[in-house]
C-alpha cells in the first residue's frame, strides 16, 4: 500500500504551486496550519543546499475534530502533510499524505471510515493539480 498520492506539474516557481494546492485544499474543506521550507532550513541548519521544497499542514477542522472525539492521541498524526518540491527537470512533484494508510494501522475501527473520507478529499485535491 502506497503511503502517499502525488501528481506533477510544470510552473513558472514554488509560490504558483503554493497557491493551487492551496486552493485546492480550501475547495475540500481544508486550510493550511503550518508552512515548512525545506529548502530554507536545511541551508540554515546544516548549510546544505536543498532544491525548493514546502510541507504544507493541512486540516479538514471537522475530520479533524471527529478523529479527535474517537482518539485523542492522534494528535500525533495531524495535520496531513502535502509536500511540493522542485524536480531536477525543473517540474514540481506535490505529494499528500495517505491518512488511511497512516492512520488505519494505528487508530480505532471507528477511525476506519473517516480516514477513507479524508484520503478521498486528498485524492481530490491533487487530482485538481493536474
Amino acid at each position: 500500500m502506497s503511503y502517499h498520492m502525488d501528481q506533477i506539474l510544470e510552473a513558472d516557481s514554488i509560490d504558483i504551486v503554493k497557491e493551487k494546492v492551496t486552493a485546492a485544499l480550501k475547495e475540500e474543506g481544508f486550510g493550511v496550519l503550518t508552512e515548512i521550507d525545506i529548502q530554507a532550513t536545511m541551508k540554515k541548519k546544516l548549510d546544505k543546499a536543498y532544491p525548493p521544497m514546502l510541507i504544507l499542514g493541512a486540516c479538514n477542522p471537522g475530520f479533524a475534530d471527529k478523529v479527535l472525539s474517537i482518539d485523542p492521541n492522534m494528535t500525533a498524526m495531524l495535520p496531513c502533510n502535502v509536500s511540493i518540491r522542485q524536480l531536477p527537470n525543473g517540474k514540481f512533484e506535490v505529494s499528500a499524505i495517505d491518512p488511511e494508510a497512516a492512520m488505519v494501522p494505528v487508530g480505532k475501527e471507528e477511525i476506519k471510515p473517516l480516514a477513507r473520507e479524508v484520503k478521498e478529499k486528498l485524492a481530490k485535491v491533487i487530482a485538481a493539480l493536474a
